[in-house]
């Protein structure tokens, strides 16, 4: 495990650390946090729950749980980088009006701008289902079943420009058994990300990594 304090203020339950969650699908990952968030002792909360699709189950989940959410989709009538940097753009601004101070992506499938990530050095942190560096990229689980590997598990780093590539914060091991499929293996991981990652976002708030352990 490694740990790393990032560039966030130290915040606590009278004064939480606000938050923005982007999601792209059912928000399982996203709806772990906001529950979590609801006990009274967390020093961070969800100001803004942001999705590129509209339509998809995680916005439901996050209405439910009375939780601003915003659409924020990629213009059809745009391409190329113009289209990528005008999409960010307008995501920041709801970053801005809901006054984020870390961002959280949980299930979020577009790759971010080196632009992008630069603005928020240390303040963009994303959940990824292997020990990274192994198996980064769309295909975790399918890659690790191909490979014959008996360890897999859960990753939380912080976010730069490649593709999975941000310092490690915190991992969790799960063992790969010889009977796994990729809906197997994914749902005994995704068990524990709902568990270390917010764990991890403690950490963050409270600028204390010295508990980060998921037995």
């Amino acid at each position: 495990m490694a740990t790393s304090a990032g560039t966030t203020r130290v915040a606590t339950a009278e004064d939480p650390l606000r938050c923005a969650i982007l999601i792209s699908g059912s928000g399982s990952g996203m709806q772990a946090m906001l529950e979590h968030q609801q006990n009274p002792n967390c020093a961070h909360i969800t100001t803004v729950v942001v999705s590129n699709k509209s339509g998809v189950k995680g916005i439901e989940r996050a209405k439910n749980l009375d939780v601003p959410t915003v659409v924020v989709e990629v213009s059809p009538n745009l391409s190329g980088d113009e289209r990528r940097i005008t999409h960010e753009l307008e995501i920041e601004q709801v970053l801005f009006d809901y006054e984020v101070e870390l961002v959280i992506l949980s299930g979020y499938m577009r790759l971010l701008s080196p632009q992008f990530v630069e603005r928020w050095e240390g303040k963009i942190v994303n959940i990824h289902p292997s020990l990274l560096p192994d198996f980064p990229g769309a295909h975790a689980h399918r890659d690790v079943i191909a490979s014959g590997v008996k360890k897999s598990g859960c990753t939380v780093h912080y976010v730069d420009a490649g593709m999975d590539t941000g310092q490690i914060i915190a991992q969790c091991e799960v063992e790969v058994l010889p009977e796994d499929a990729e809906e197997t293996l994914a749902s005994r991981i995704k068990h524990f990300e709902h568990i270390l990652y917010p764990m991890v976002i403690d950490a963050i708030a409270s600028g204390d990594f010295s508990n980060l352990q998921v037995d």
